[in-house]
Parts: structure tokens; sequence; C-alpha cells
């Protein structure tokens, strides 16, 4: 009984080092940052590209400097044109598109209050990061009973949100580099 006991509560332990590890190592955090650096380095407000990891998935923000990062992941009924439109620079047309028209079910839609990635809980005074996906919003702002799940729920949401965000900024990033 005793081995049990141990088990059980090792389990408990372990989840719950995760579950704060996951709170304080957020991965967006210097991504969004860096990303808001270089927008405003370049004086862009938008800025797009295609999902290297999604062929036919592309992935926009649009900039509010020192407010917000709008970002937003979908699949595209015509690649070619979205690819176009990339390529022309004709960012914030992109973002719209992806908003307005895109696949709806591959969409993905981040609101990064603060433009400096996702954090899982906030203060009261501060307003919080919401993560869309299949049709169903996740708002980070600490109160997982409000949203009728558990905290282990919550932080397992919020690890999988941060990952793909931090996905969508790298990608982003790429873009504004020079080719090699």
């Amino acid at each position: 009984m005793k081995t049990i006991a141990r088990v059980c509560l090792c389990g408990v332990l372990a989840v719950a080092s995760a579950t704060a590890a996951a709170a304080q190592d957020a991965k967006s955090g210097p991504l969004a940052k860096q990303l808001a650096a270089a927008l405003d380095a370049g004086h862009l407000d938008s800025l797009a590209a295609k999902d290297p990891s999604n062929p036919g998935t592309f992935i926009a923000v649009l900039y509010f400097k020192d407010v917000q990062l709008l970002a937003v992941s979908a699949k595209y009924s015509a690649p070619a044109l979205m690819a176009e439109k990339i390529a022309q620079k004709n960012y914030r047309d992109v973002y719209i598109d992806l908003n307005s028209a895109s696949v709806p079910e591959s969409k993905i839609f981040i609101q990064d209050l603060g433009a400096d990635g996702l954090k899982a809980r906030h203060d009261d005074n501060t307003p919080f990061d919401t993560y869309d996906a299949a049709g169903k919003s996740t708002a980070f702002d600490g109160d997982w009973k409000k949203q009728k799940m558990s905290e282990q729920e919550y932080m397992k949401i919020f690890a999988a949100s941060d990952q793909r965000y931090s996905e969508m900024l790298t990608a982003l990033l790429a873009q504004l580099r020079p080719p090699s």
C-alpha cells in the first residue's frame, strides 16, 4: 500500500512540476519580443509567411506597437494566390484573407496582448492572451474553472498553444531574413 501511495505522490509531483515549468518556460515570449523588435525596426505593421511545417498553410500577424500581436494561421483555398501576395509583400492582405476566407477548420487565431508571448496567468490588472482553434477559444486568464476544465487540462492546452505560437513566430522571423 505504501508503494502505491509513493507512486501516486510521485505522479502528482511530476505533473505539478511540469505544470509550473510550462508556466515559467513559455517559448513564445522571447520570439514575440524579437518579432516585435524586428517589425519596429522595419517599420512594419504586418508580416506573412508560408508555414514550412504544413504545406498549403500560411501564417500572418498584425502588429500594434507595444500593444499586441494578432496572429493567424490557416489553409487557404487558393494557395498560389496567397504565395503571390506574400512575394509582393502584401502582408496585411494575407492577414485579412486568412482571417476571413481561410479554410475554417484549419484556422488558429492568437491574441498576444502585450506582444510579449503567451502567458498562462495574469494579474487582475493586466490583459490576458487568447488562443482560438477548432472552434474553441481558450482565455489564458488563469481561471480554468470558469472555462470548465482542470488546471492540468488548462496547462496542457497552454503548452500546446505556446508551442504552436512559437512555430508561427519562428516562420515569420525567417521571412524577415534575407535569402542566403
